[in-house]
Parts: C-alpha cells; sequence; structure tokens
C-alpha cells in the first residue's frame, strides 16, 4: 500500500465523514507498518480547500460574530467556529505528513497523530453541534488556515507558522472562551468547557510537535531557532513580531517556547 498517494486522497476527499472513515483505515495501516513510502512522490497541489464545495466561504471580516455564550445563536457560533478550526486542522496536519517527503519515521507518527486528535476534537465539537440542532455547515467559514498553509510550503516555515504561531495562539485563546463559559455556568456550557479541557491540554503537545520539527529543520540549515522564526512570522503575517502579545507562560513553556521568545513576544523583562 502506498503511503503518499493514499494520503493524497484523503486530504482531498471533500465529505468530512468520508474523510474521516478513510483516515482511520489508512491510520491503522500505518500503525501496523504496512504502507510503503513511495519515491519520487511529487506533492500535490491544492488551490482550494477540501471543504470549498460544502461550506459556504466568505472573506474573515464577514463571518457572523454571536459572542454571547449564554444564548443558543452564540453557543452555535461559537461552537462552529471551534469546529471550523479543528477540521482546517486536521488538512494541515494531513498536508505536514504528505507534503514533506524524506523525513524520519517520527516526523510521520507525530503529524498523523496529530490529525487523529484534531478529527476527535472536530466529532467532539461536531456532536455538541447537533445537539443544539446545529450542524457543521450552517454558518459561513472563511479560508485563514488553508491561506496560511499555502503560504507555507517549506519545513521551515510551516513549523514556525502553522502549529508555533497561529495554533500556540489558541493556547491564549481558548483559556479566554473558558473563563466566559465559567462566568455563564448553565449545563450545556460546562459540556463546551469539558471539550475545550482536551482541545487545550493536546493543543500543547501539537504545539511541542511544532517546536521539535521547527528546530530539527533549522538545524539541517543552519539557521538560528529564534531568529529565524521572527524572519518566517513577519514574512508570512506582516507586522506580528511588533505586536505586544497576552502570553500563556505556562503553556507555551511546555510547548517548547524559550524564555528569550516570551519575553520577545510579550514585551516583558521576563518570562515568569
Amino acid at each position: 500500500m502506498k503511503y503518499y498517494k493514499l494520503l493524497e486522497y484523503i486530504i482531498l476527499e471533500e465529505n468530512p465523514g468520508d474523510k474521516i472513515s478513510k483516515f482511520r483505515k489508512f491510520y491503522k495501516e500505518f500503525l501496523k507498518n504496512n504502507l510503503d513510502f513511495e519515491k519520487n512522490y511529487f506533492p500535490y497541489k491544492m488551490s482550494e480547500p477540501s471543504y470549498s464545495k460544502m461550506l459556504k466561504i466568505v472573506p474573515p471580516q464577514k463571518v457572523i460574530q454571536r459572542k454571547y455564550v449564554n444564548t443558543n445563536e452564540g453557543k452555535i457560533n461559537l461552537l462552529h467556529t471551534i469546529a471550523h478550526i479543528e477540521y482546517s486542522a486536521i488538512d494541515l496536519a494531513l498536508d505536514a505528513a504528505l507534503r514533506f517527503t524524506n523525513m524520519p519515521k517520527d516526523f510521520y507518527n507525530d503529524w498523523l497523530e496529530v490529525a487523529d486528535d484534531e478529527i476527535r476534537h472536530f466529532e467532539m465539537i461536531e456532536k455538541l453541534l447537533l445537539e443544539l440542532g446545529s450542524y457543521y455547515g450552517e454558518l459561513e467559514v472563511h479560508t485563514n488556515l488553508f491561506e496560511a498553509m499555502k503560504k507555507t510550503p517549506d519545513l521551515v516555515s510551516r513549523m514556525a507558522v502553522v502549529p508555533r504561531y497561529l495554533e500556540a495562539n489558541g493556547l491564549e485563546q481558548n483559556p479566554k472562551i473558558m473563563d466566559k463559559l465559567i462566568s455563564n455556568p448553565d449545563e450545556f456550557n460546562k459540556k463546551i468547557l469539558k471539550a475545550l479541557n482536551v482541545i487545550l491540554e493536546e493543543e500543547i503537545s501539537h504545539v511541542y510537535k511544532g517546536d521539535k520539527w521547527f528546530r530539527y529543520a533549522c538545524n539541517l540549515e543552519n539557521l538560528n531557532p529564534e531568529e529565524t522564526y521572527l524572519q518566517m512570522l513577519e514574512k508570512v503575517f506582516p507586522g506580528s513580531t511588533k505586536r505586544k502579545y497576552d502570553l500563556n507562560f505556562e503553556a507555551r513553556k511546555k510547548a517548547g517556547f524559550s524564555c528569550e521568545e516570551l519575553k520577545y513576544l510579550s514585551k516583558k523583562d521576563n518570562c515568569n
């Protein structure tokens, strides 16, 4: 069984249920070492996200915002936003495991494990949406994560920008959402809170994997990781390194961020 061709088939699958089912069969074979890595595989080109025919895509500023988690509409909006992040993250993890060839086996172990985690996260959130009488695809979505994927075709920029910047931002945003849910403690918000606790814990491990392979990629090219990280962020998101970030220091330290990075990003004199 061919690893790359099968995984390409999965990432291009447009139906979420079919994508998840095909991935789980693939992942079982991968864990049994039944897949062969083809030589001379050339990564696919993806001009639009796999969900483009299923979801209504709008510019980010036109995505409807309902921030009140004490209303049914607000809960649906929150859950739909999270579901889209998690579904997009499935493709990001699959793309990492597909695009970067001739890597150590541990690299593929890590990113397929991340994909498996993201699928569980998506299904947890999708289940809550269904309980509210909604579904993934009812609301408009944007393609920010897909655009970030297109802008980072090489290993250094991908590991810097996706896990170490975009997913790492979730280490701050997730607790803020959880605080809102705690301050509005109805029974359904408790269910959302339980799901977000799982996602937060596993996000730390995802960022840590990104940190590990970012440093690996920098070492291959004799690059300074801290300088290169800031260069990659500025290249993909101009002006991002000038911002003052309100960081979850504890989570970011667990995920591999250095004290110097934390001080620079937070514009603080210490990383405590």
